[in-house]
């Protein structure tokens, strides 16, 4: 448990900052997940738009420090060649 003011400090700010992250992580979850189902249900048109606004969410989580930066780069990659052979 924190003791020293600073500890309390730290304590309380990385409280914080998880759950702005949990919040972030979500987000883009939620985004990736409506790829996968515009990829699942075989519409290339709605997978195209999903994918389009899943790529700045998931780019923002890389400037925020909460997804690697090849992670998401992985995960794009995968997510468009799957987008690309619906056609």
């Amino acid at each position: 448990m924190a003791n020293s003011p600073q500890s309390k400090k730290r304590a309380r700010q990385s409280e914080r900052r998880y759950a702005v992250n949990k919040a972030r992580r979500s987000r883009i979850r939620t985004y990736l997940r409506k790829v996968e189902e515009a990829i699942a249900s075989g519409d290339q048109q709605a997978a195209i738009a999903a994918l389009r606004d899943a790529q700045p969410e998931l780019m923002r989580g890389v400037t925020k420090g909460l997804v690697h930066k090849n992670t998401a780069a992985r995960k794009m990659s995968r997510l468009s060649a799957r987008v690309k052979a619906i056609a």
